[in-house]
């Protein structure tokens, strides 16, 4: 039998019984959508993931108290400045390029009526250059407003729009805390503004001195919460965190790198680490999606073996006229792969539906990939295929006899 004539028998077969292939389809359909939509989601949480960290800047590595042991990780030691001024140095740490200390914590913004709690940063005037941040209007603070402690801030494009709406706030003098500060500047917008625990636009940077001196306190022993790194270039990222790791143990007097009471962070551990991890919860998750595909199977396997039953008469007759076992066989074949086939459609429509749907309502993002997609369509298929094998087969075998006797 040629393949237009198989295709025609089992679109008409398809079309005689449309409920019950409709219900047949259905676990396919659940299955297909449920696995798109999970990979989807895993992979829009890595973009994510990913953005946000690269937000930070480029070339990047964080330095932050406490070692990973449990004997160091609450050791009471801070860093300071004088870590940083340290680290500073070419002679010293040849791999960096520019190093920023940084303290923080959230402050109250104030203008006018107008008030907007914020992450307040304190840092020297090469936080714009590690942070790979540029100023979309106004200037940064020198050097010279560093070490005098000036009153002055620089806001992130979100807060400048929360605070003075679309008109320009340089030169306008906002209350950050209790402190009045005149804007000098506004940063350009990164985009990751969709957590708001790490949004980069929703900010504000003043000099260290004065957030240590008028926002969170003066500090005896110079501490700051963490300090900031730029590599010279991505190849020498490596080649900073060991200089930036070696001086460190050194100026703490710490002979063993076990012991070491601070952490050095890259862009590369943080991407490596959230994708590992949203990678097994994707993979669990679309495991647990894909129990539906395999539901969806047995119910293709079981509608056609009922198809079998009921037909029984009409294959002795294909046989009685000349089909063989093989005819037979690939004409039940041909079934279970339409029905595969109709029911992966559906399921990727329904996904790229979501797709563009689901995102607006639970504020993460959802990317499938052309892979995934591809991949559903061929799944459907390969499980209709191989959960019609056993009814085509069956079919096969009946004698002509036997079956054209069956009322």
């Amino acid at each position: 039998m040629k393949f237009g004539e198989l295709l025609r028998v089992a679109s008409e077969a398809v079309q005689w019984n449309r409920m019950r292939s409709l219900l047949t389809i259905l676990g396919i359909v659940i299955g297909i959508a449920a696995v798109m939509v999970t990979v989807g989601l895993g992979e829009g949480a890595q973009a994510k993931v990913k953005g946000e960290i690269s937000a930070l800047g480029s070339n990047l590595l964080t330095i932050s108290p406490g070692g990973s042991s449990a004997a160091t990780a609450d050791s009471g030691e801070s860093l300071t400045e004088r870590d940083a001024a340290a680290l500073s140095s070419h002679t010293v740490a040849p791999a960096i390029g520019a190093v920023a200390p940084i303290v923080q914590g959230d402050e109250t913004v104030t203008f006018g009526a107008t008030s907007t709690s914020m992450i307040v940063y304190g840092s020297t005037a090469s936080w714009l250059q590690v942070r790979s941040r540029s100023i979309v209007s106004g200037e940064f603070f020198s050097p010279a407003q560093e070490t005098e402690g000036a009153n002055v801030v620089v806001l992130g494009s979100e807060a400048a729009s929360e605070l003075f709406g679309g008109r320009d706030p340089v030169g306008e003098t906002v209350t950050v805390g209790s402190t009045p500060m005149t804007v000098i500047g506004v940063l350009n917008s990164v985009g990751s503004g969709t957590s708001p625990t790490t949004n980069e636009d929703d900010l504000a940077v003043v000099p260290l001195t004065t957030a240590q001196n008028s926002l969170f306190g003066a500090s005896s022993n110079d501490a700051v919460d963490s300090i900031l790194i730029k590599a010279t270039g991505s190849g020498t990222l490596s080649a900073a965190y060991q200089e930036a790791d070696n001086e460190l143990l050194m100026l703490h007097n710490i002979s063993e790198p076990a012991d070491a009471n601070f952490t050095i962070t890259s862009e590369q551990s943080l991407v490596s680490t959230a994708t590992s991890v949203s990678s097994t919860l994707t993979a669990l998750l679309a495991g647990i999606a894909g129990v539906s595909l395999l539901v969806g199977g047995i119910g293709v396997m079981n509608i056609m073996l009922v198809s079998v039953n009921e037909r029984t008469r009409e294959i002795g007759l294909r046989k009685a006229l000349g089909a063989r076992p093989r005819d037979i066989r690939l004409q039940f074949l041909t079934e279970a792969l339409l029905l595969g086939i109709l029911g992966g459609a559906i399921g990727v429509g329904i996904a790229l539906i979501a797709q563009h749907v689901l995102p607006s309502l639970i504020s993460d993002p959802i990317s499938i990939p052309a892979w995934v997609t591809a991949g559903a369509i061929g799944i459907s298929m390969l499980l209709s295929v191989i959960f019609g094998v056993y009814p085509a087969t069956r079919a096969a075998q009946l004698s002509p006899i036997e079956a054209l006797r069956t009322e």
